[in-house]
């Protein structure tokens, strides 16, 4: 990646070259929505297809994908946190009305880190430094929190409210206990996801990085939190990681590079299990083209943190105006997400761990009484008592404690009716609610780094120097002379051979061939075949690597498996055949 800023460029090529754009453009466009393009959906179906191959394949025994909606009822995200606590804070002008995001404005104008600062914070920094509109320069007002969710309405009552999902954990969570059950209970669990979301951005910026619609990639790995250890982490223990912990952060310190190991014998992870995912998030960078040194994790402070989090590593990319940017991030969940669906669904999303051999203890029972129900419940009394007997009992205990009564069925039973009973019995094992790691990726946002790092310019020209097996396109076949039919017809021809055999494919006969050379680099092509008057002669064509611009002449009926060599195996071009002197 260079040094200098290519951003202008980078956009000004995705948009000429259909990779992405702004959406709505006929219309001025809508901040925060970009298209893919053409180029653009290859490549972004290839990182989440790299994603899948490292996540959910290369983990099979453990991991398993899954699909759920985009749009939520309201219940989901009161229980998940979301209504009250996804939130930014904002900051309106009192006189030109500009709306702007509180704690950016405070960064950008005074080089305050204002993450994780409260409203009435904000407001007091604003206040106290003079921090006027950038606008108009009047003065602004008080900064309050702006939710981030879009609502919406499910079918046509008014009062059924629901979410676009702004994450695809809630889909996962609510739907964990029907997953777990279909795959024999065993954990640990990786559920994973890939899918659209939609985050109300206050003023998105910075194209590709900020959106307000776009697509994750997430997993939910569901553990015994008991258990120490990480299955599969010692194949991991010599990679290394960039980590600056947030003690260090603290202190002004730079990040640390240390192996697995040690990452986990220092506690620089709250469990084994975050280092591994996080090991493997950085596999997938080192394959998109991010060297280690140009990325690290950033552990965050106790108020930089989502509501749901116990530890939280953002895993930061450099980029050339930018700077570092979050491409993912790493969260501890805990039990935080099924203890809530569990008190407002009142399902049950334990898990039963069974012991190897039952053993005796003393265990509380919660029973309904035999004459309240009778009296109250009549032909359904055995039914509710059962349900009764079979609730957890620390949360009839909590139910009791603060509200008096437990509602079984939208039922209110009075603490008087509930009998706690201590007895003895034969437990066969014991139920607990898994606590889950989080790794979540942003899409778009690798996408546009995918083609930042592979953005270079050669004499003058541009080169799109993709991972050869990311390239929007495997081959490019060019005839050589513009309008010439017999090699026109013979390009076709090899053009359908190639296609035929599970590549994917460019052909292009306008222009000159320099001229076709370059466009091809410029979208990245990493081989391009072109057929001459010798093709005609004797079945020979010539290879170029879009990378050295050298090309070597092969056979045509070994091209389909130099092609496979040169892309999936990173031969070198002089292995595939002889060198030709044509300059590209």
């Amino acid at each position: 990646m260079p040094e200098e800023n290519i951003y202008d460029k980078i956009i000004d090529l995705a948009k000429r070259r259909g990779f992405f754009w702004p959406s709505y453009e006929i219309y001025g466009g809508q901040a925060g929505f970009y298209d893919i393009g053409p180029y653009g959906i290859v490549l972004k179906r290839k990182l989440i297809d790299m994603w899948r191959e490292l996540f959910v394949k290369n983990n099979q025994d453990s991991v398993v994908e899954v699909e759920t909606p985009i749009i939520g009822p309201s219940i989901v995200y009161q229980a998940s946190g979301h209504i009250d606590n996804f939130t930014d804070p904002i900051v309106k002008c009192n006189s030109c009305g500009r709306i702007f995001r509180a704690d950016h404005l405070v960064e950008e104008r005074l080089n305050i880190n204002a993450e994780g600062l409260s409203a009435s914070e904000l407001s007091s920094i604003i206040k106290e430094k003079g921090l006027r509109c950038p606008v108009c320069n009047g003065e602004l007002g008080e900064v309050k929190v702006f939710n981030l969710l879009f609502k919406t309405q499910i079918g046509p009552y008014e009062g059924n409210v629901g979410y676009v999902r702004p994450e695809l954990a809630q889909g996962i969570f609510v739907a964990f206990k029907r997953i777990h059950e279909s795959l024999r209970n065993k954990l640990p669990l990786g559920i994973a996801q890939v899918g659209k979301v939609g985050r109300n951005e206050i003023s998105p910026r910075q194209g590709m990085i900020r959106l307000r619609d776009f697509t994750i990639m997430e997993m939910e790995y569901f553990f015994n939190p008991d258990k120490k250890d990480c299955p599969g982490i010692e194949k991991y223990y010599n990679e290394t990681l960039n980590m600056l912990p947030y003690e260090y952060k603290k202190d002004n310190r730079s990040f640390v590079t240390v192996t697995v190991k040690e990452a986990i014998e220092r506690n620089f992870v709250i469990n084994p299990c975050m280092a591994y995912w996080m090991v493997t998030g950085k596999l997938l960078l080192l394959k998109i083209g991010v060297p280690e040194n140009n990325m690290y994790f950033e552990e965050k402070g106790p108020k930089e943190r989502a509501h749901y989090s116990s530890q939280t590593f953002d895993h930061m990319v450099k980029t050339s105006r930018w700077g570092w940017i979050e491409v993912a991030g790493y969260a501890y969940r805990g039990n935080y997400d099924l203890s809530r669906h569990k008190e407002f669904s009142n399902a049950d999303l334990e898990v039963f761990e069974p012991y190897k051999e039952p053993i005796t203890m003393k265990v509380k029972k919660v029973l309904l009484d035999k004459a309240y129900a009778g009296k109250t419940f009549k032909s359904k009394a055995y039914e509710f008592m059962k349900k009764v007997e079979e609730s957890d009992v620390n949360y009839v205990l909590k139910e009791i404690e603060e509200k008096g009564k437990l509602t079984i069925d939208n039922i209110d039973i009075p603490k008087e009716a509930l009998i706690i009973v201590e007895k003895e019995e034969k437990v066969a094992g014991r139920k607990f609610i898994p606590h889950v790691i989080e790794p979540s990726f942003g899409t778009d946002r690798l996408l546009y780094v995918l083609l930042e790092y592979a953005y270079r310019e050669v004499d003058g020209r541009v080169v799109l120097s993709f991972p050869r097996y990311l390239s929007p396109a495997d081959a490019a076949v060019l005839p050589l002379i513009e309008g010439d039919e017999k090699l026109i017809n013979k390009s076709r021809e090899f053009y359908s051979y190639l296609i035929s055999e599970g590549f994917n494919v460019l052909y292009d006969d306008n222009g000159s061939i320099g001229k076709r050379y370059a466009r091809a680099d410029e979208i990245g092509v990493p081989a391009v075949f072109t057929i001459d008057y010798e093709t005609l002669e004797d079945d020979t064509i010539t290879m170029r690597d879009r990378d050295t611009w050298k090309q070597v002449r092969i056979n045509i009926k070994d091209a389909a498996n130099s092609l496979r060599k040169f892309i999936y195996n990173s031969a070198e071009l002089r292995e595939l055949g002889k060198e030709v002197e044509i300059k590209g």
